[in-house]
């Protein structure tokens, strides 16, 4: 027992919301759960993370695409995303007709693959999208940069 609470001790030590506040790179406000703010340091990080990301899609023949935040419901329900995590999908109406935060990428990239005739000399396609997603994540579950609502 000894041995575990010293683990859990050391673990707190090495928390990453409490060292990224100490190190100026971001930190996550109770006004938007879930969501971290990136200060100059952390936006510097990001942004290179980001840009080794892009390297590596070039090296394996990725094309990088970018896609809506919002789509209607029908995609969702199509999809099958609706049925399976509507409770985890931030909902909005737009013109009297039920619209989701995109909560990942795939559904937006099928349309985007969907829009021409193809052959499956097309094939594969690959795509990469750093859009930001939105997922609704209760808030038990939130956990610093591990499992978030923006990602």
């Amino acid at each position: 027992m000894q041995e575990h609470i010293l683990f859990l001790e050391e673990a707190k030590k090495r928390d990453h919301r409490v060292l990224g506040q100490k190190q100026d790179l971001f930190h996550i406000n109770e006004l938007a759960p879930g969501s971290a703010f990136f200060y100059p340091k952390g936006a510097i990080i990001y942004n290179n993370l980001m840009n080794m990301i892009r390297e590596q899609y070039r090296i394996r023949g990725y094309n990088e695409v970018i896609t809506p935040n919002i789509f209607n419901l029908n995609l969702w329900k199509t999809s099958g995303h609706y049925v399976n995590y509507k409770d985890n999908i931030f909902m909005v109406n737009v013109e009297d007709h039920g619209h989701g935060v995109k909560p990942m990428n795939c559904p937006g990239h099928c349309l985007m693959f969907s829009n021409e005739l193809r052959s499956f000399r097309d094939l594969p396609m690959k795509m990469g999208d750093f859009g930001v997603l939105h997922r609704n994540e209760i808030s038990g579950a939130l956990t610093g940069l591990t499992r978030v609502r923006r990602f």
